[in-house]
């Protein structure tokens, strides 16, 4: 609870996952990945209720060992590729029976982000006017003034600047990208937008390697490096 609301975590973890197949339970660092989300939003200051919402009895029973609440096995039609993030939202907050006025969403595939991330975000929110708050990261190489286009034969062109002049990084504006490490609402805003994103939205910086998603191999490799990496000198 903060400032008298109550906060709803939800963790969405479906079984099947085709860029790295069971990447929810694959072992990261001594546990399974989605225990690291579990422990963050249960190490939250804020946090009322955390829960896990899943097709898989094997992930449901991993997340019930690292203490999360799991009161249901969600539905086939609520696990398909086809499902939204917001229908499987809906589902979970209707499944409880106590009201909280805000959800976090706590994607499984961000596990460098810590339950200090979560309470800033939720700090950041309730001292603002706006509904929701979304993780948000800066751009650096990715950003559109470095950006080119490449035709068939392999020539290139300006994205935005045609004449292809190079820019300086301190000239240019800040961008910033989406990522994926948290997202707070007020719980009837999502039900009435259907989303995070709306023009009451403000966005969270979080720094660069606290971005990196894990929907690949290769980012998994690259999370595991900078978790050793932190254990080695922290």
């Amino acid at each position: 609870m903060y400032k008298d609301k109550t906060f709803l975590a939800i963790i969405p973890a479906r079984g099947g996952s085709k860029g790295l197949p069971g990447k929810n339970i694959k072992e990261l660092c001594g546990k399974p990945l989605i225990a690291w989300s579990i422990e963050s939003g249960l190490s939250s200051k804020y946090i009322d209720k955390l829960m896990v919402t899943t097709d898989s009895p094997e992930i449901a029973n991993i997340a019930i060992k690292y203490d999360a609440n799991v009161p249901f096995l969600r539905p086939d039609l609520l696990a398909s590729d086809t499902s939204t993030t917001f229908d499987v939202l809906k589902h979970a907050i209707e499944s409880c029976e106590k009201r909280f006025d805000y959800v976090v969403l706590l994607e499984p595939t961000s596990p460098l982000r810590e339950g200090v991330d979560i309470d800033l975000a939720i700090e950041c929110l309730m001292n603002s006017n706006a509904d929701s708050i979304v993780g948000v990261g800066k751009t650096e190489g990715q950003n559109p003034a470095f950006l080119i286009n490449m035709n068939n034969e392999g020539y290139i062109s300006g994205y935005e600047d045609k004449s292809m002049s190079v820019k300086r990084r301190q000239d240019i504006s800040e961008v910033f990208f989406f990522e994926g490490s948290v997202y707070i609402s007020k719980i009837e805003s999502l039900l009435n937008n259907k989303s995070f994103y709306h023009d009451k939205t403000i966005g969270y910086e979080f720094p660069k390697y606290k971005t990196l998603e894990i929907d690949s191999m290769d980012d998994f490799i690259m999370v595991e490096a900078i978790m050793r990496h932190k254990r080695r000198y922290t």
